[in-house]
C-alpha cells in the first residue's frame, strides 16, 4: 500500500509528539514540516530554532519556513508537494483558504480542547483556570474559521489536582498523538462521520498574558488555586508582599485551598505547613514560593531566612 503524503505544519513543543508518531508510522510519509521561522531569544538574542524544527531535522525531514502562510511562493511549494493531507497542530497562523483547499483530503487539526469548548490559543491553561474537571483533545476538519472545523475524533482525561498547564500540556500531547494516528487512516477511508460542532457550549481560550498571572485575592481561594495551576509555569502566578522600601515580588508555585477565612491578602499563619493567605472565600496555603532573584523553595524553607508575621499584607 502506498503511504498517504502528509505535509505537517507546526512550531511549539505540543506539536512534536504528533509529528514523531507520524514519522515513524509506515502508513504515512511526511512529505515536508512546515514551521514559523527561527526566533531570536536569550539575553544575546541568539536565533533558537521552534521545537519542531530540532525534531525534523533530527528525524531527516524537509523543513519550510515562510514568514507568511499567505506567501504565494510558499504556497506554490506547498503545492508542488501534491499532498494527500496537510496536519496541523499549533502551527501559530491562521491559515488561507488556498492551503486549506490544497490537499485532496483537507486539512485536519489537532486541538487541545473538547470543541466547541475552548476556542482558540491557550485552551489547556483557560480549562483548568475556569475550574474543569475534563478536558480532552479534539481532531477537527480545518475550515476558515478559528477552531470551527466538523469534529472528526474527540478523547476525553481528566484535570487532576495535581494538574498544572505543564504535566496536562504533556499529558495532551501524546494523547493527540495516539488520536491523530488512529483517526487518518479511518478518515482518509470516509469511514467517519464528521459532526459539526454544537453552537451550544462555545467558550474562548485567548492568548495569555503576563498580567493574567498576578493573583487577586479577593477572588475565592479555590479560583485563586485553578489560576495558580493554570498559568505555572508561564506566566507564573505571582503577587507582591508589603514591605520597603517597595513591595517584594514572591512567585507562587504550588498551593492549597484550606478552610480558613480572614482579611482579603493578609497573612493568617505561617509555619512550617506553609504560609495561609486570606482571600474573598476561605484561604490560600502557599506551600512553595520564590523570592524575585531568589531560587524555588518550600514554605519552611523561605520562612527560615525571611520572617512573616501574622497580619503582613500580601498585594
Amino acid at each position: 500500500m502506498t503511504a498517504l503524503q502528509i505535509i505537517f505544519m507546526g512550531t511549539a513543543e505540543l506539536s512534536c509528539a504528533s509529528l514523531e508518531s507520524l514519522a515513524r508510522d509506515e502508513q504515512f510519509h511526511v512529505a515536508a514540516v512546515v514551521t514559523q521561522p527561527d526566533k531570536p531569544k536569550g539575553r544575546d538574542l541568539k536565533l533558537q530554532p521552534p521545537p519542531v524544527k530540532s525534531l525534523a531535522l533530527k528525524l531527516n525531514l524537509p523543513v519550510l519556513q515562510p514568514e507568511r502562510a499567505h506567501d504565494e511562493k510558499f504556497i506554490g511549494e506547498l503545492r508542488a508537494l501534491k499532498p494527500d493531507l496537510i496536519v496541523v497542530v499549533a502551527y501559530g497562523h491562521i491559515l488561507p483558504p488556498a492551503i486549506l483547499e490544497l490537499p485532496r483530503h483537507g486539512c485536519l487539526n489537532v486541538h487541545t480542547s473538547l470543541l466547541p469548548k475552548y476556542r482558540g490559543a491557550a485552551p489547556i491553561q483557560w480549562a483548568i483556570a475556569s475550574g474543569e474537571t475534563e478536558t480532552g483533545v479534539t481532531v477537527m476538519k480545518m475550515d476558515a474559521g478559528l477552531d470551527t472545523g466538523p469534529i472528526v475524533s474527540q478523547r476525553r482525561t481528566a484535570i487532576l489536582a495535581e494538574d498544572d498547564s505543564s504535566t496536562l500540556h504533556d499529558r495532551l500531547a501524546r494523547l493527540g498523538a495516539e488520536l491523530l494516528a488512529q483517526t487518518i487512516p479511518d478518515f482518509i477511508a470516509g469511514k467517519i462521520q464528521l459532526q459539526l460542532q454544537p453552537t451550544e457550549g462555545v467558550s474562548r481560550a485567548p492568548k495569555i498574558k503576563k498580567e493574567d498571572g498576578r493573583i487577586d485575592w479577593n477572588l475565592p481561594a479555590k479560583t485563586i488555586w485553578n489560576r495558580l495551576r493554570a498559568f505555572t509555569p508561564w506566566p507564573g502566578a505571582f503577587t507582591f508582599l508589603a514591605g520597603e522600601p517597595k513591595p517584594h515580588l514572591l512567585k507562587i508555585w504550588k498551593a492549597e485551598p484550606v478552610e480558613q477565612s480572614g482579611k482579603i491578602g493578609e497573612i493568617l499563619t505561617s509555619d512550617k505547613n506553609g504560609i495561609a493567605v486570606g482571600c474573598g472565600e476561605k484561604a490560600l496555603r502557599i506551600l512553595e514560593l520564590q523570592l524575585e532573584g531568589g531560587r524555588r523553595m518550600s514554605a519552611a524553607e523561605f520562612l527560615a531566612g525571611h520572617a512573616l508575621n501574622t497580619g503582613g499584607k500580601f498585594e
